[in-house]
C-alpha cells in the first residue's frame, strides 16, 4: 500500500517541523516528506488546508471490556478513536475481571488484533482486583506487553504497598500512571464543594481529596526513582505541584483532560424531575448527570491555571479519561449516577476550539501534548512521522465549524456534556499503518 498525502501543513514535534509539504507513505512507514513529491500510489489524499501531525496518543481510556460490553467494546473503542483522531490507545485495567494477570492482558491484547482498527496498549493493575490489598502480577504482566500500571478509578490508599510497587516499576522502567483521590476525603461527594454544590444541594468534593495523594506521589516517586503521570488533574496546586516536582528533577509528568479546561462546576445545571417519555430524565433527576465526573468540574481558578499549566509545559499530556456509560446508568440521579464522561470523539476540536484559538497552545504544543509526549512517555516508538516511522497519521481541518452531535459517536457511550456545542477543528482522517481506517464526511 502506497499512501500519498498532498499540500499538507505538517506538524511534527520530533523535527519542529512547520511547514507546508507532501508525506509518502509505503508499507506502513513514511518514506519521504518533501515539497511536490511525484509517485505512483494507490491512494492520494488532498490536504490543502488541514494540518497533517502524528496519530494522536489516549493515555487514559476505559474501554469496558471485558465484562461491561454494554458501555463500550474494544471495537466501538477503537472506532471511536479512529474518529478522534487517535492511532493509539491505552486500556485502563478497570474492568471485570480486573486486569491484573497476564491473562487478561493477552485477551485484549488478542481482540484488539482482531476487530480493533487502532493500536490499543493494555495497562496493567497495580493490586489484585484492584483491591488494594496485595500486588498483581507486575512481572508477569509487563513480559505480556504491559506499558505501565494504573489502579485508575481509584487510589491505592496503602502507601507502603504502593512504594512496594513503584519499586518494581522503576525496575522495569514503566511509568505508574496515577489516580490522585484521597476515598475517605470523598465521603459521598458528587461534584465540586463550592458555593454551586450548595445551590443544588448536593455534597461536594474538596479540592484536598486530589491534592493529598499527588503530594503523597510525588514525593514516593523521588523516594524510588518510578516514573510518575499523574492522571487527570482538575486543580490549581497540582500544577504547582507538579512545577515544583519538576524542578527538583523529580520524573513526574501529568495530564489535563478536555473537560476540565473547558467547564466549571458552575456549568451543572439542575433539572426538574419528570417522567415525561420525551424528555427521558428519570424520576429522581436533580442534575445533569452528563456533567458528573471524576475528579469533578472544577472552580474558574482551577481552569484557568490547568490552562496556564499547558501553555508553560508544566502539563504534559491531553488525554481524554474515555469513561462511557449507558443511558440507563446516567439517567438517575447525582448522587446514584456513576461518574465519567465520554471523550474520545470531542477530545481534539474541544482542544483547538478551548487551548488554540484562545491562545493557549500553538498548533505544535497540542501535537505535542496530544501525540509525541505520551509516545515518550510510555516509550513507544511513535508520535513521529519523520521518514522512517511508523505511518500513524491523523489529517485534522482548523477551519470547520460545527456543532458535536452525540447522536453520530462511533462510542457507545453518548454520556457528554458538550452535546450541542459549536467548536472548531475536525479530524478528517486517520491513518494507521499507513493505512485510512476512518475518515469524515466532506
Amino acid at each position: 500500500m502506497i499512501l500519498l498525502i498532498k499540500n499538507g501543513h505538517v506538524i511534527n514535534p520530533a523535527t519542529e517541523t512547520d511547514e507546508v509539504a507532501d508525506i509518502l507513505a509505503e508499507d506502513g512507514k513514511v518514506v519521504k516528506m518533501e515539497k511536490n513529491i511525484k509517485a505512483k500510489a494507490d491512494r492520494v489524499i488532498d490536504a490543502k488546508g488541514c494540518y497533517v501531525m502524528p496519530g494522536f496518543i489516549d493515555m487514559h481510556v476505559h474501554l469496558r471490556d471485558p465484562g461491561q460490553e454494554q458501555k463500550e467494546t474494544i471495537e466501538t473503542g477503537c472506532n471511536a478513536a479512529a474518529h478522534g483522531g487517535y492511532t493509539t490507545i491505552l486500556a485502563m485495567p478497570n474492568t471485570k475481571p480486573v486486569v491484573d494477570n497476564p491473562d487478561v492482558v493477552k485477551y485484549v491484547q488478542n481482540k484488539a488484533k482482531t476487530v480493533g482498527v487502532v493500536n490499543v496498549l493494555q495497562v496493567g493493575a497495580i493490586t489484585k482486583g484492584q483491591q488494594g490489598k496485595e500486588l498483581a502480577d507486575i512481572r508477569g504482566m509487563y513480559e505480556a506487553g504491559i506499558p505501565a500500571i494504573s489502579e485508575d478509578g481509584r487510589s491505592v490508599m496503602n502507601s507502603e504497598l504502593y512504594r512496594e510497587a513503584m519499586e518494581i516499576a522503576a525496575e522495569l522502567d514503566i511509568p505508574v500512571l496515577a489516580h490522585c483521590e484521597d476515598i475517605n476525603l470523598v465521603n459521598g461527594g458528587v461534584m465540586n464543594e463550592d458555593a454551586h454544590s450548595k445551590e443544588l444541594g448536593l455534597k461536594g468534593i474538596t479540592n484536598s481529596v486530589e491534592d493529598i495523594i499527588v503530594a503523597r506521589d510525588i514525593m514516593l516517586s523521588r523516594d524510588t526513582g518510578a516514573k510518575l503521570h499523574l492522571c487527570h488533574c482538575s486543580t490549581r496546586d497540582s500544577v504547582k505541584m507538579v512545577q515544583h516536582a519538576k524542578m527538583e528533577k523529580t520524573k513526574v509528568t501529568a495530564e489535563v483532560c478536555p473537560h476540565h479546561f473547558t467547564l466549571t462546576s458552575d456549568d451543572i445545571h439542575k433539572i426538574e424531575p419528570s417522567i415525561d417519555q420525551e424528555k427521558k430524565l428519570a424520576i429522581d433527576a436533580d442534575a445533569d448527570t452528563n456533567f458528573k465526573m471524576n475528579p469533578p468540574l472544577r472552580s474558574r481558578e482551577d481552569v484557568q491555571a490547568l490552562k496556564e499549566g499547558l501553555r508553560d509545559n508544566i502539563m504534559d499530556v491531553i488525554s481524554t479519561d474515555h469513561a462511557p456509560h449507558t443511558f440507563e446508568e446516567k439517567n438517575t440521579s447525582m448522587k446514584k449516577a456513576p461518574f465519567g464522561i465520554v471523550g474520545l470523539e470531542t477530545a481534539a476540536c474541544l482542544t483547538y476550539t478551548e487551548l488554540v484559538l484562545q491562545g493557549y497552545l500553538t498548533p505544535m504544543q497540542m501535537a505535542e501534548k496530544m501525540s509525541y509526549n505520551p509516545a515518550k512517555i510510555v516509550g513507544i516508538d511513535k508520535g513521529d512521522i519523520q521518514p522512517g516511522k511508523i505511518a500513524d497519521i491523523v489529517i485534522f481541518d482548523p477551519e470547520k465549524t460545527y456543532k458535536i452531535d452525540k447522536t453520530k459517536f462511533a462510542s457507545k457511550g453518548r454520556n457528554t456534556p458538550f452535546d450541542g456545542r459549536e467548536v472548531t477543528g475536525k479530524v478528517m482522517a486517520t491513518i494507521v499503518d499507513g493505512r485510512v481506517v476512518y475518515e469524515a464526511e466532506a
